[in-house]
């Protein structure tokens, strides 16, 4: 029997050695246990691994987007049986609140619009999405935010306000259809700008005091970019981009912009991925600045997936995302929500890298992984 047990040893120890990395050497089950525990992450054997800064630093991430009508992201091709396991997942991971990032984009639509059939010609959708989405959101008791209609580039000379009818007539639409529903808790102005973007401010007025008018005071929110040197589009071919904005000239505009729309709109989650790592603290604190002075809560939308790739678009590298989210905390911002959980985040997402995020989140928070 003991020769049996060094010979299994012997076995066991040469396999562990083949997966070492060259010039490693093995070590036993106290000494990495020792190593485990003197890391500052203080994680164990079974539920993570070593790590070399502090865990559970950053802001938690309590919301995501709904990417199902999408401009640059493949479909996964769900049903309502894959959609209710990724809200399973989402809130395993402390997810809330769940937003549509748009109702519908040129002819494609996420619930059958009358007005944009007629409108627009679009198309009829395969499933009423956003009626699907609601009916998950009150199964798994989460807030369903509604997203408004985007007409995708075909905006003359960049005026956003051409979108500003087709918004009022498709608010109107959906409150009439799915008001009632208990999990409707908001709307997402989906228009996505970066600076004084022409008409930007009055059409986000005019939509926002709709909504609130409809709906109750329902809240309403925006998730603008910063043109900062990663803000390309995604079929540029390149990463970045000289004509970058400063930190002082995008305190400038988003001043302007929040005095018009700070009373219809009642947070503000800039996206995080368009500045580099060593910018974030400095535009964070002045996007926190701007938000507390005009009574604004201020959101951050850490994207998941890496815009620092040449391929468009991976699941981030967990430390990327680490970062963004720990520059939030310190900044006093007061929610993360991503874009997005299903494709980037979920144990279920077609790129295999987006649950190995999932479980690398959940070792970082100190969230309980379920079997």
């Amino acid at each position: 029997m003991e020769n049996r047990r060094g010979f299994l040893k012997k076995i066991a120890l040469g396999a562990s050695a083949l997966a070492l990395p060259a010039g490693a050497l093995a070590v036993d089950d106290k000494t990495a246990a020792a190593a485990v525990a003197a890391s500052p992450g203080g994680a164990s054997l079974t539920g993570g691994y070593p790590t070399v800064t502090p865990r559970g630093l950053g802001l938690p991430i309590t919301g995501t987007f709904l990417d199902e009508i999408s401009y640059d992201i493949p479909h996964q091709n769900w049903g309502e049986a894959e959609w209710d396991a990724d809200f399973r997942h989402m809130k395993s991971c402390g997810i809330k609140d769940v937003i549509l990032i748009r109702c519908g984009l040129r002819k494609f639509t996420a619930y059958p619009s009358e007005y944009l059939m007629k409108k627009h010609n679009a198309y009829m959708p395969h499933v009423d999405l956003v009626d699907m989405f609601l009916r998950l959101a009150e199964r798994h008791g989460m807030k369903f935010w509604f997203g408004t209609y985007d007409l995708g580039g075909l905006v003359p000379d960049k005026d956003i306000s051409i979108m500003t009818e087709d918004n009022l007539h498709v608010i109107e639409e959906a409150w009439k259809r799915y008001g009632h529903y208990p999990a409707f808790g908001g709307w997402y102005l989906s228009c996505e700008i970066s600076r004084a973007t022409k008409g930007a401010i009055e059409s986000f007025v005019k939509m926002g005091k709709l909504c609130k008018d409809l709906s109750g005071g329902l809240p309403t929110f925006i998730s603008p970019f910063m043109d900062g040197k990663k803000a390309v589009l995604s079929s540029d071919n390149t990463l970045t981009k000289e004509d970058a904005v400063s930190v002082q000239e995008h305190e400038k505009e988003w001043n302007e912009i929040f005095d018009g729309i700070h009373e219809v709109v009642d947070a503000c989650a800039f996206q995080d991925g368009h500045i580099d790592y060593d910018e974030l603290d400095a535009f964070f604190e002045v996007n926190k600045k701007l938000a507390d002075k005009y009574g604004i809560k201020c959101w951050t939308n850490a994207e998941t997936f890496d815009r620092d790739m040449p391929i468009r678009f991976f699941p981030i590298k967990f430390e990327k995302l680490r970062m963004k989210l720990e520059a939030a905390k310190r900044a006093g911002y007061d929610k993360a929500i991503t874009f997005e959980f299903s494709h980037f985040m979920s144990p279920q997402s077609a790129y295999l890298q987006a649950g190995n995020l999932y479980n690398r989140y959940l070792e970082y928070m100190g969230i309980p992984r379920q079997a």
